[in-house]
Order: structure tokens, then C-alpha cells, then sequence
């Protein structure tokens, strides 16, 4: 299964101008009492502010993110992959959480939700989130499938 990176590559052969963030999905600034609908909420909003540092910060230093049939091991594979989607001045997609699991230890987490271009629904995420020694939830896997635009027959 593609991730948020393989799923928007034939997206992102729009022109950049055509591809806006919406507010539908803008991340909450209030917490939500859920540290990894937090952490998840907060990692979208770097997408939309365009703040690089502040992604990477949210990605384990072992992180595994699945691009297609290309693992994308370790963070530095992982940061050097999405750099594209920070170049310009507008989001080329945005994601949020509708989905958000922790284990009763608070070590790991699970978040899955919508990943959107201009609106339009084009994806689902899911993230594997890991507590870490310094307190910071960050992920430690992270894939995508592509959403069927199939007629429904019934």
C-alpha cells in the first residue's frame, strides 16, 4: 500500500497553483486530551505551515515509511523524500485523524484518517506512534492506500 507520498506523486503533476489546503481539515490548535490525536493533529499542521523542521521532529529516528513497494528506512530516507512537499508556498495535501488508538501502557498508538488535495478525499494514512525516552509521541510507521472511486452496486 502506497503512503501519503506515493498516493500524491501523480497529484503533485499538477501545477502547484491548482493545489490548496482547505480549511475543512485545518489541525485544532486546542489539545483533544488524546496525546496522539495531539501529536497527529500537530505533525498535519507542520504540512500546512510549512514548517520542515517541525515534520521531521515528529519522525522517529528509525521510522519506516512505506512508499509503494520502497521502504523509506530511517528518518533521514524519510525527511529527504517529503522535502518536496515543503518547497512551495501551499500544502500540496492535508490529512487528519478520524481514527485514534493508544495501548493502555501509553507506549504506542495508532492513528488513521483521510488524506485530502483541494478538498478531495484521494487517500487514507496510517501511522504507528511510539512514546519515546524524551516524552514525544513519534512515528515509527507510516502507510497509505489509495481510496476506491468504485460505483456502489446494491
Amino acid at each position: 500500500m502506497p503512503t501519503r507520498r506515493a498516493i500524491l506523486r501523480s497529484t503533485l503533476a499538477l501545477s502547484s497553483g491548482a493545489l490548496t489546503a482547505t480549511s475543512s481539515m485545518a489541525p485544532r490548535a486546542a489539545a483533544t486530551g488524546n496525546p496522539v490525536r495531539d501529536a497527529e493533529l500537530a505533525f498535519a499542521a507542520t504540512m500546512a505551515t510549512r514548517d520542515f523542521k517541525a515534520f521531521g521532529e515528529f519522525v522517529a529516528e528509525d521510522a519506516v515509511f512505506i512508499s509503494g513497494n520502497k521502504p523509506l528506512r530511517g528518518r533521514t530516507a524519510v525527511l529527504a523524500e517529503w522535502k518536496r512537499f515543503f518547497d512551495g508556498p501551499e500544502a500540496p495535501f492535508e490529512w487528519a485523524p478520524d481514527l485514534v488508538e493508544v495501548l493502555p501502557d501509553g507506549k504506542l498508538g495508532y492513528s488513521t484518517g483521510p488524506v485530502r488535495v483541494k478538498g478531495k478525499l484521494v487517500a487514507r494514512f496510517a501511522s504507528t506512534w511510539r512514546r519515546e525516552a524524551d516524552g514525544r509521541w513519534r512515528v515509527v510507521f507510516d502507510n497509505g492506500s489509495d481510496v476506491c472511486d468504485c460505483k456502489q452496486s446494491g
